[in-house]
């Protein structure tokens, strides 16, 4: 049986407002993939995150992410849609006045959970998962730039996603933290999610052999790492 992709446009034609950003989008991603997505600024990244998370309606062609249709996707479905994804931010976007394990319960509570013990474990292994297991307690500026993204990308796992979304999540890191983050968001594809991962820097890229695609005059194309450095 063939296993169905996760992401899949096609003829896809992405606006911010009456501006056509990106023409012709054929793209398709599936399961436990890692893919770099690069460009400039403005080339379109950023509009293409946020037509595959339901922030921008998809108006023209087809699409289809992790298991919704773009296209006939009522504002309603939204929520429902972006529990199948993870999504990390550069500039982190935790809530500064309260604890990184109240930022995570926060969340779960916006998503439906309501058994305190439960919301508790799942706090507590996605922390585990990003190697912020004792980190819990401290609040957000006691932590340091990786350690705030480290957290992002718990908050980002903390409904099971089938897919992550890292818009530029190393922009704000140093080189050695950026690294650090790069192998984290790999080893998450190595367990099956999907990770598209926006960014500028093109220094790492060869670190892994995986996909690269790029949106340069209005298109999406398909590059080899060797080719996007």
């Amino acid at each position: 049986m063939t296993v169905p992709p996760i992401i899949l446009l096609h003829g896809v034609r992405i606006f911010q407002r009456e501006n056509l950003v990106l023409n012709n989008v054929d793209f398709t991603v599936y399961k436990g993939e890692f893919l770099y997505l690069i460009g400039r600024t403005g080339s379109g990244k950023s509009s293409l995150m946020r037509t595959l998370y339901g922030d921008l309606p998809l108006t023209e062609g087809e699409g289809h992410v992790c298991g919704f249709d773009l296209a006939k996707l009522k504002r309603s479905q939204v929520p429902f849609l972006r529990r199948k994804i993870g999504i990390v931010f550069q500039d982190f976007q935790l809530l500064t006045d309260r604890s990184v394990n109240d930022n995570l319960r926060f969340v779960l509570k916006a998503t439906g959970w309501t058994d305190a013990r439960r919301m508790d474990e799942r706090v507590q292994q996605v922390l585990e998962k990003v190697g912020l297991a004792n980190k819990g307690y401290k609040m957000p500026h006691e932590l340091s730039g990786g350690e705030q993204q480290r957290v992002s990308i718990a908050r980002a796992l903390l409904n099971d996603p089938e897919l992550i979304l890292a818009d530029e999540p190393t922009g704000n890191l140093d080189p050695e933290t950026t690294v650090e983050i790069l192998d984290l968001l790999f080893a998450i594809s190595q367990s099956g999610r999907s990770v598209i991962m926006a960014t500028h820097d093109y220094t790492h890229m060869k670190k892994f052999n995986t996909r690269v695609v790029k949106c340069e005059d209005g298109k999406l194309l398909e590059l080899s790492a060797a080719a996007a450095v």
